[in-house]
């Protein structure tokens, strides 16, 4: 099934016109925000080389993002900052992104398609879990690729604010270089605490 049948095939069995994804990108990381992305897409748009985030390069994901938030009807973009993450636990912080996605949207959706199994509370929107929703749906894949590029391009302005631990390479993740900074400089002020302590605790 190609990423446009999944809307069309909702279209044309219940009606809807103003369909919206939902995805996330930086659940992983050690350190910065995570973000949501919400994307209703027209009914006729046919976006080349659409596809889930984590299958395309960083050249075409911006690309994208800049033909997404062209044509998309509405798109809105949150994020949830590391020290809201320690404090509420980092599902609990991305279904808060999700909503404040989805609410600040300057048009009402008829229907909510989110990707993975986790369902933020909407109001009260018609609302549907969609598990590897990246992968099988159009406005779920745009909604990936406008929330990763926006956390990828603050993640840039991160490392040139902390340029010792070189954000810019591994974005936040846990690669052995990040490790590897963290033991020689420690934790900066957007690291998650809740995600190292453990490593904390080895020191």
């Amino acid at each position: 099934m190609s990423l446009y049948e999944f809307e069309r095939e909702r279209r044309e069995q219940q009606g809807l016109e103003l369909i919206c994804g939902v995805d996330e990108a930086g659940r992983g990381p050690l350190a910065g925000p995570v973000y949501a992305a919400a994307v209703i897409l027209p009914g006729d748009a046919e976006i080349e080389g659409l596809n889930d985030s984590k299958k395309l390069t960083e050249k075409k994901r911006e690309a994208l993002f800049d033909e997404i938030t062209a044509r998309a009807v509405a798109y809105q973009i949150c994020a949830v900052d590391e020290k809201t993450i320690d404090e509420i636990n980092i599902l609990q912080a991305t279904l808060l992104a999700m909503r404040r996605c989805v609410l600040g949207l300057a048009v009402r959706p008829q229907a909510v398609y989110i990707d993975g199994n986790q369902m933020p509370d909407l109001g009260g929107l018609k609302a549907e879990c969609v598990v590897g929703g990246d992968a099988s749906s159009a406005s779920i894949a745009a909604a990936s690729i406008l929330a990763k590029v926006s956390r990828d391009r603050y993640m840039a302005r991160m490392a040139e604010q902390y340029p010792q631990y070189q954000f810019e390479r591994h974005k936040g993740y846990g690669t052995k270089l990040h490790y590897q900074m963290l033991e020689q400089y420690g934790m900066s002020p957007i690291h998650r605490r809740s995600f190292l302590k453990k490593w904390e605790a080895r020191r």
